[in-house]
């Protein structure tokens, strides 16, 4: 045969191969965690499971003595039961504090299956549940941050999950019966998938069906280069607007055309349990309407949020973990803007102080002689402020909340002040490695290193990334 004849001759190709059946994926997925447990050194991680332990039986009888009512799961509840009986959905009254459905239909037709089951088993079954969702919450954040060595993380996950429900925003979840646990997961399960999947930005989209507040997310992927993800998103989020025209359209109608803007149906904007800025801006100011300076004061906040959050994203070949750096300061910002934040809404703390824990980890890993303390006393600073309670030691009773001092205000706004600092910490960090690395502070539009967290993660382990 000749060189044409051979150059002509069809081209032999070997077929991609076929994808594992379901039932082996499952199989995989649901093992990998005994297997991580099983790698896992055995001394640290027996420690480990001890201190976890002892934290959740002595959690368990606090919880005994301290009234937890989980309100919250008894609404959803109370929605489930609406969707599935006919009923008018944002008419509905329960609890002795009267509270509203305040979600979109999408998430009410999702708690319909709350109604298969009595609220004591329901009370078991969703703190078990908000549980394994700390563990999957600390896992992601891990995988998000790169850090520990892969070994080691199934330890910080026990801990995480043990030590974990000390932490304000996690107790209150815990005690009120929320959601945000699952929501956190669904968006960082998304986030630290590679930008590669086609599917990327399904859970966001979904997250945003339930509650609006993640969709902020499909703006950080838009403005960090990740545009099929962010269309992605975008169009499942109108799939669950879709879903929810269907199957109820007049409480659709409803939701979107009067109760989204009946901020009333929320709570007070001025109350302490509220740790947005605007809430913020309303006991400084003494009023319960801030108006326009909170407005635009969000709005600066929103803005220079995002840009720090892309700035962050778009800086991956010179600062390590710079994919985790622009999800948490968008999970910031995300409460920081939102015009009701309650406590339990800053389950972010936990991939915050998983991000902080791998800086500080790594600054005390360098020589003496060029050592900082800085990450540290952040890491443990951000830990004090989230296991502080302040804003509850500090809250004062009644109509006495618009009448606080400037002082007394600090503790009762604890949460836009440490989130505000985050911000601010991850800007000077994103400039200082930066400048150390002689290259130009801002990079042109387009000019985004490719890959996802993965791709981060690797780019971190070269030495000079440290």
């Amino acid at each position: 045969m000749t060189a044409v004849q051979d150059e002509r001759s069809p081209v032999r190709t070997v077929p991609a191969p076929s994808p594992a059946p379901l039932s082996d994926r499952l199989r995989i997925a649901l093992g990998a965690p005994v297997r991580a447990l099983r790698e896992a050194p055995r001394r640290p991680m027996l420690v480990a499971s001890s201190l976890a332990l002892l934290s959740l039986v002595v959690y368990a009888v606090v919880r005994h003595f301290v009234h937890t009512s989980m309100v919250d799961m008894i609404v959803y509840r109370a929605e489930g039961a609406a969707v599935a009986h006919g009923t008018d959905l944002y008419a509905l009254r329960v609890t002795e504090w009267n509270l509203p459905a305040t979600y979109p239909p999408f998430a009410a037709m999702l708690f319909v299956p709350t109604t298969w089951f009595p609220i004591p088993f329901l009370r078991v079954a969703i703190t078990l549940g908000n549980l394994g969702l700390l563990a999957l919450l600390a896992h992601l954040s891990f995988k998000l941050v790169g850090w520990p060595r892969r070994e080691l993380r199934p330890i910080g996950v026990v801990l995480v999950t043990g030590l974990g429900v000390w932490l304000e925003p996690v107790f209150t979840t815990l005690r009120y019966g929320q959601i945000n646990l699952a929501l956190g997961c669904l968006i960082l399960w998304d986030l630290t998938r590679s930008d590669g999947h086609r599917s990327k930005g399904v859970a966001i989209g979904i997250a945003a069906g339930i509650k609006l507040t993640p969709g902020l997310f499909a703006v950080y992927l838009l403005i960090t280069g990740r545009v099929r993800a962010a269309f992605t998103a975008a169009l499942t989020f109108l799939g669950t607007f879709l879903l929810g025209t269907l199957f109820l359209p007049d409480a659709t109608w409803g939701f979107w055309t009067k109760y989204l803007y009946d901020s009333s149906r929320v709570g007070k904007t001025e109350i302490v349990d509220n740790q947005s800025l605007r809430g913020a801006f309303a006991r400084l100011l003494h009023t319960s309407d801030p108006g326009i300076l909170a407005t635009l004061g969000v709005g600066l906040v929103a803005l220079a949020g995002l840009a720090v959050a892309a700035w962050a994203a778009r800086s991956g070949r010179w600062l390590p973990r710079a994919e985790a750096w622009g999800v948490c300061v968008a999970a910031v910002t995300a409460v920081l803007i939102s015009p009701i934040s309650w406590t339990h809404h800053w389950v972010w703390c936990v991939p915050m102080l998983v991000l902080l824990a791998a800086e500080a980890s790594v600054e005390h890993a360098r020589p003496a002689a060029v050592r900082r303390l800085r990450w540290r006393v952040a890491f443990w600073a951000t830990l004090l402020a989230f296991l502080s309670f302040a804003m509850w030691a500090a809250k004062p009773l009644g109509a006495a909340v618009l009448h606080m001092s400037p002082l007394r205000q600090l503790p009762t706004s604890i949460y836009p002040w440490v989130g505000l600092c985050f911000l601010l910490a991850a800007a000077v960090r994103i400039r200082a490695r930066r400048r150390s690395a002689g290259a130009p502070l801002v990079r042109l539009p387009g000019q985004r290193d490719g890959g996802g967290p993965d791709s981060a993660r690797g780019r971190q382990q070269a030495p000079a990334a440290r």
